[in-house]
């Protein structure tokens, strides 16, 4: 009698799908379970028997099962996350005679400890990601707008105007004025108003970063392209600014060298990184500021007149404090709010005797001279005292304090008196030592010493 046991084809297919698959679910037409693998339910943590039937979504965290079932469109290599893990999962449907019939899902994961590790993985990264987008969020955006441009004098009023206009407008714009007057503050504020505000904002100095590395700062460099340089290149700030605007400060003094290739990438609107012969398209805007005369700069070609005109579009002169009437006042109150509630004290405002004095200085520093006074002065004053002459700079109130002068005949008591002490102290009594020492006659000493009360 032949007790062998015959296999079937369902046992054949079963086995191959078990060796074959991590894990898979079967579904039928309206989403149930009809067969699942032992290894998915030993992940699920689930019995075979208690699931089939069930509708799949009952049973399967975050599964799209049944969603392709009626749907009818297949979906590969998508990350599923379930009991916290993510795995990859591949979700086809069961087509028979034009008809859905149901949809079969496999899952890959090696085992469990590996799925952790990988679900660690990515979180890992997702949190860098995020951190990273944070960063260069933060490090990129606006912090002023035009509100923050305080002034009520005629001169700031049509300069703001015409900042408003150049945000209208997509143009190349130059910011030109003495150091301390806004610029930034400016720049901030047209790219805030403009059609790129939703794209970065990218601050560059040109003259705070030596020449040797400007290059590479701008437009970024390739793997190993000089010592020191990162494993994976760097992007330069023209790609970081893409879509939005760039802020180059100081201009002025960018070197010859690199003026050329600044040019070319206004002109072609691409980069190259150092150490690469790849082309990168940018959308970049420029603001370019300086308070330099570039004019004069063209003219004994320190300037290049080609780039001057290029980014001469729009140019905005920014009035320097001494000219803006009436604005040094509403400037110190601003200042003197901003600044008081970062202190632990009150300021009962500025007297009328150092607001003169403010208004009659010329103020070089402009704006930011001002605010270093203002907080300067609120540092000096105690707890709910103004702000008065003499909490100002010397140079600013010519305020000079005085000590406290005493009669000429006083002062020459005190000092024959100290001198006779430390005589005496120095020779230890002994008169004629003590007259020698003075330079005096032994009775012009007893005499001093009577009239003094030293005499023993």
């Amino acid at each position: 009698m032949n007790n062998k046991v015959k296999l079937s084809l369902e046992d054949i297919m079963d086995d191959i799908i078990e060796l074959t698959c991590d894990g898979f679910v079967v579904v039928d037409e309206v989403g149930r379970i009809a067969l699942i693998s032992d290894k998915y339910c030993k992940f699920l943590g689930i019995v075979k028997e208690q699931v089939l039937g069930k509708h799949v979504a009952d049973v399967i965290e975050n599964t799209r099962m049944h969603i392709v079932v009626e749907t009818g469109k297949a979906e590969l290599n998508e990350a599923q996350e379930i009991k916290g893990n993510y795995m990859i999962a591949n979700r086809v449907p069961i087509v028979r005679r034009g008809e859905i019939i149901g949809a079969i899902g496999t899952v890959v994961f090696k085992n469990v400890d590996e799925l952790f590790k990988l679900h660690n993985a990515l979180l890992d990264m997702e949190r860098k990601l995020e951190s990273y987008k944070g960063r260069l969020k933060l490090e990129n955006s606006i912090t002023y707008s035009f509100s923050d441009i305080i002034g009520s004098s005629l001169v700031i009023q049509d300069t703001k105007k015409l900042a408003e206009k150049a945000a209208e407008t997509d143009s190349n714009v130059l910011l030109l004025g003495e150091s301390g007057t806004g610029k930034e503050i400016f720049a901030h504020a047209i790219h805030g108003s403009s059609n790129r505000a939703n794209g970065p904002f990218v601050k560059i100095n040109c003259a705070a970063i030596p020449r040797e590395l400007l290059e590479s700062e701008l437009f970024g460099y390739e793997s190993g392209s000089f010592t020191g340089a990162r494993k994976n290149g760097k992007a330069g700030k023209f790609e970081i600014a893409h879509h939005g605007t760039i802020f180059l400060d100081e201009i002025g003094d960018m070197p010859l060298y690199m003026q050329v290739k600044l040019l070319r990438v206004i002109q072609e609107r691409e980069v190259e990184r150092v150490g690469s012969s790849k082309h990168r398209k940018v959308d970049v805007r420029i603001i370019a500021a300086t308070n330099k005369n570039l004019e004069d700069m063209v003219k004994n070609k320190s300037f290049r007149e080609d780039l001057y005109y290029r980014l001469n579009v729009m140019s905005i002169s920014i009035p320097p404090l001494r000219v803006r009437e009436g604005d040094i006042q509403l400037l110190s109150s601003y200042f003197l709010g901003r600044i008081g509630r970062r202190f632990n004290k009150a300021c009962s405002g500025i007297t009328s005797g150092a607001m003169n004095k403010l208004l009659a200085y010329h103020w070089p520093g402009n704006i930011r001279e001002l605010q270093n006074v203002i907080e300067r002065a609120y540092n000096l004053i105690d707890n709910g005292e103004a702000i008065d002459r003499k909490h100002l700079a010397k140079e600013i109130s010519g305020w000079i304090e005085y000590k406290e002068i005493r009669p000429l005949e006083e002062t020459m008591r005190e000092t024959e008196i100290k001198a006779l002490q430390e005589a005496i102290e120095s020779c230890r009594g002994n008169k004629s030592k003590v007259a020698k020492l003075l330079n005096i006659s032994r009775a012009t000493l007893y005499e001093k010493m009577n009239r003094y009360n030293m005499l023993k």
